[in-house]
Order: C-alpha cells, then structure tokens, then sequence
C-alpha cells in the first residue's frame, strides 16, 4: 500500500506546473524587451518542446525535461562587471549566430549569459543536451530581433 501512496504523490508532484525556475523582475526597457522576446522564441529548441515553468512568467521559457531555461532581465554577471570580486577579463566567451555569450560551466551543465547587448539573457542547458551551445542556435533569431546590442557594440548609424 505504501507504493501506492508513493506513487501517487510522484504523480502529484511532476504536474506540479513544470519546473522551478525563479523569474527576473525586469523593468522599463528591460522588461518591454523581454517580454518581446517572449513572444517570438521558438516552439522548440534543439528539439525539445516548449513547456510551461511554474509560476509562468513572461520572463521565463522552458523546453524540455531536464529543462532548457531560458531567463530574460537576469542582472549582468558578476564575472562580467569590471570591479567585482568575482570579475575575470579572461572569462569563457562563444559566439552563436551574430549573438555573443558569456560561457558558465556548471557541475550538471552550461550557463549561457548574453553579452554585448544592452540587457541580459541567460541560458541554463543541462548535460544530457551536449554540446550545450546546440540550444542557443534556435533563439539567436529572436534574441537578435528583441535585445538591443550595447552602445560600445551597436552598428555606427547610417542616417
């Protein structure tokens, strides 16, 4: 009878709105621009479906189980700010259809964090996922289309 119980619970438990994901709270420029984004990420990315994360924020996209995440309006990465304890000027970058990440290995994956673009996207991609980048080709798109790049990397304007 345990078993039963036990199961039940399980089954309880993985419907529970999918993963727990804590969702950035952008705002301004930001949050209009994330939630841009929002709208135009892929259905799915490296071949896994969109799903829901719990609490559903516009801030937050998942695919697949594990989940690949998605968060938009994570602050910029301490690695990545000049003056912090943590910074390092020889940090890991990659470059993915025109969008450059900041590359975080983690003990069960990667952290892609964008960089170069005024506001900040991150990306955690699990193991089983390898290689990890893979995900970052399907969201390039829209991140070219609803991020802006930074005033030190934005195009000289033509007018």
């Amino acid at each position: 009878m345990a078993a039963t119980v036990l199961l039940t619970a399980g089954a309880c438990d993985s419907s529970a709105g999918g993963p727990e994901v804590t969702a950035p709270s952008p705002t301004g420029e930001t949050a209009r621009a994330c939630e841009a984004l929002a709208t135009d990420l892929p259905d799915e990315v490296d071949g896994e479906s969109r799903g829901t994360a719990a609490g559903d924020s516009p801030y937050v996209a998942v695919w697949g189980d594990p989940a690949i995440v998605l968060r938009c309006g994570v602050p910029e990465p301490a690695v990545m700010t000049a003056g912090s304890e943590t910074y390092d000027p020889g940090a890991e970058f990659v470059g993915v259809n025109d969008v450059t990440w900041l590359y975080e290995e983690q003990s069960d994956g990667a952290r892609f964090t964008t960089a170069e673009r005024e506001f900040f996207v991150e990306m955690t991609v699990p193991d089983d996922y390898a290689p990890e980048v893979n995900p970052l080709l399907d969201v390039a798109a829209a991140v070219l289309d609803h991020i802006p790049p930074d005033a030190l990397h934005s195009p000289p304007d033509h007018h």
